[in-house]
């Protein structure tokens, strides 16, 4: 079978979106593989980790900050996958000149934001010529090894300025984590002891992308369309939700399933909490407002940086390793007001733009809409 997707999308109402590209898409059975052909899995086995907490207990110690953790998280399940821990310089480097990271084989994976873990100078010092070191967290206790370390120096002028292409007072991602930090960033590959719970009712929402992707096979889904929120479900998203599963279903899908993807890592103090945005959620399934046979409501875990089009591709390519061949994308993605001037720090329509053209995304098919 080879179903040709149409190239505009019009919506009852107001609500318009394009694919990728004016290129015909053709319908594909399976789930999309993930960057790199196989899913990173950084946890240590059950059987191993009482030797690990051994040996973590004679290392040099770093202490995580929440938001630090919160990047263990997304490291230990894959979602950056092929990355197997903190980047070292290259890697770092990549990152922030090219938004991509080269495989061994030649070909490029798409990776936008800098996946880094800051040290100071005194722990430096503790950590000396020791080529592991143990990741605590605020209460000391062992969460990872970090092995085959590389230290570096952290330039946080260029790492901001070329991740939110402004140096502007007032970002709340360079605040809360870059401006106070270290002067060093510490590299290597991570041994997770346990998988990272939060202990907060919403931990049965974490779906991993193992998990995902095993949902979406018991569903039988041969297409999944993955929208991200920061705040609640309105009826706009909501008519864009089932209006995209129907024009899946056109294409000639058999069984699109929609993987609502709130994002759960760090947010500004004026998002809508994440407890109240599952609750919401919850809610928009239990009347109907979306089919719950059909979605999957799972939380992503990464920190936000609100870097608009730049960070859109990690949110696209995080997806791609969840099993999302389609990805939805709206005005502003990943935008904020600008932290000094009034106006958006980023054009609207950029991050949509820049999705559709990004090394490493070709294999995602992006679904840009605009609200007149």
């Amino acid at each position: 079978m080879n179903t040709h997707f149409v190239p505009s999308f019009k919506l009852p109402g107001s609500v318009s979106f394009k694919p990728r590209t004016v290129s015909q898409l053709s319908v594909r059975s399976g789930l999309i593989e993930p960057d790199g052909g196989k899913l990173v899995d950084l946890h240590v086995a059950e059987p191993e980790r009482g030797l690990k907490k051994r040996e973590a207990a004679l290392l040099p110690r770093v202490k995580l900050s929440r938001i630090d953790l919160q990047w263990v998280h997304v490291l230990s399940e894959g979602w950056a996958s092929p990355l197997t821990g903190f980047m070292r310089e290259s890697e770092f480097l990549q990152t922030l000149h090219f938004n991509s990271l080269r495989l061994g084989d030649g070909s490029f994976v798409n990776m936008s934001v800098p996946i880094v873990l800051a040290i100071d100078d005194s722990q430096k010092e503790r950590i000396a010529e020791s080529k592991r070191v143990t990741l605590v967290d605020l209460d000391d206790n062992p969460v990872a090894i970090l092995n085959n370390i590389e230290i570096y120096k952290h330039p946080k002028e260029e790492r901001i300025a070329r991740t939110w292409g402004t140096t502007a007072p007032g970002l709340p991602y360079v605040e809360e984590t870059i401006t106070k930090a270290g002067n060093w960033l510490i590299g290597g590959d991570l041994e997770v002891i346990e998988p990272i719970k939060y202990h907060d009712g919403l931990d049965r929402f974490r779906l991993s992308p193992v998990e995902l992707r095993q949902e979406f096979e018991k569903r039988n889904a041969d297409a999944v369309f993955a929208f991200q929120l920061r705040n609640p479900v309105h009826n706009g998203h909501a008519l864009l939700m089932t209006d995209t599963r129907r024009r899946l279903l056109e294409m000639g899908y058999k069984n699109p399933i929609l993987l609502l993807h709130p994002l759960g890592g760090y947010t500004k103090a004026d998002d809508v909490p994440l407890s109240w945005r599952m609750k919401q959620h919850e809610k928009v399934l239990e009347d109907g407002v979306l089919d719950p046979e059909t979605t999957v409501v799972s939380i992503f875990p990464s920190p936000m940086h609100y870097a608009g089009p730049t960070e859109v591709q990690w949110h696209a390519k995080a997806r791609i390793n969840a099993g999302a061949n389609f990805y939805i994308v709206g005005r502003d993605p990943a935008g904020m007001g600008h932290p000094i001037e009034k106006r958006d720090l980023y054009d609207a329509d950029h991050g949509k733009k820049v999705l559709s053209m990004a090394p490493g995304l070709e294999r995602l098919n992006i679904l840009p809409f605009r609200v007149y």
